[in-house]
């Protein structure tokens, strides 16, 4: 489950690209993404019994909630899918898994505990390939990409602000509870964003464009939730990390199938150098916990 769910996550780079295609801006695609996403979602916690536990959470848990699923879903959406009109779709969801390295930094800061020279240099090693991925190093591409790789990596530091606040507060509620609020937190940065602005609905010109929303919303952004939370229910958080480190090789495939994209040597490189920094910091992890590496 936690395999197929990072797969399915890994389609969201690929569909928001096949969707742009159908001249559906980045801003309308960020609105109607996060009301449809935000809307099915609570209909499946009502149907979860999951109310409830939200109107019995402490009034902390439920603001944690709420300003985190803002930062990461309603920012964090707006940078990425800004960031998917500039950059690849692969090189995308590359990026995207420095996430883990910003959670060993910024727990290293929190707990006054540095990690050890095994994480650290799985760290470097993680930065090391996100420089060659954004093409640092390669005057011709570096221009190109680094609007939209900032972007994704502002995206990715969302994300490890997401992971560091649920980890204190989503035991309190529930993962079901704790994500509806979340979504909820999101649409309402969302439609804060857009509405002043634009003062209309998005129109969407093709049939094939709300195909592609619906199943960009539903597929690949509120199924791939459900897979994740109950594997990792089964197997745990840090194999479910491992298991999840098939996204960015499976986009990277899928982008080539569909979209005919092809990352630069360099590019794979760094993928590379980043899935296998994640590899080693999990499997630390599995080993001892993360405060003690």
């Amino acid at each position: 489950m936690v395999a197929g769910g990072a797969m399915l996550f890994g389609l969201k780079a690929v569909l928001v690209k096949l969707v742009y295609a159908h001249q559906v801006d980045y801003d309308s695609l960020v609105l109607l993404r996060a009301l449809i996403a935000t809307g099915v979602f609570l209909l499946w916690a009502a149907w979860r019994g999951a109310l409830p536990a939200i109107r019995r959470a402490p009034p902390g848990t439920k603001l944690a909630a709420l300003g985190v699923g803002a930062l990461c879903y309603g920012l964090g959406s707006l940078l990425n899918f800004y960031a998917l009109t500039l950059i690849d779709a692969g090189l995308e969801r590359a990026l995207l898994f420095a996430y883990p390295a910003m959670v060993v930094m910024a727990a290293a800061i929190i707990t006054r505990r540095p990690p050890g020279p095994t994480v650290m240099a799985a760290s470097l090693m993680t930065w090391a390939g996100v420089a060659l991925a954004v093409g640092l190093f390669d005057r011709g591409t570096a221009g190109a990409d680094l609007v939209g790789s900032a972007c994704v990596l502002l995206t990715a530091a969302t994300f490890a602000t997401y992971f560091l606040v649920g980890e204190r507060h989503l035991p309190r509620i529930g993962p079901v509870a704790f994500t509806t609020l979340a979504l909820l937190g999101s649409a309402f940065v969302v439609c804060l964003w857009y509405f002043p602005t634009h003062r209309s609905w998005p129109a969407v010109p093709t049939a094939q464009g709300w195909a592609l929303i619906l199943t960009l919303s539903t597929v690949a952004t509120v199924l791939p939730m459900l897979m994740i939370a109950e594997g990792i229910r089964r197997v745990g958080a840090v194999r479910g990390a491992l298991v999840g480190t098939i996204g960015p090789p499976f986009t990277i495939g899928i982008a080539w199938l569909l979209l005919d994209e092809r990352l630069s040597l360099s590019q794979l490189a760094g993928t590379a150098l980043i899935v296998g920094g994640i590899l080693v910091v999990e499997l630390v992890r599995l080993r001892r916990p993360l405060a003690g590496s």
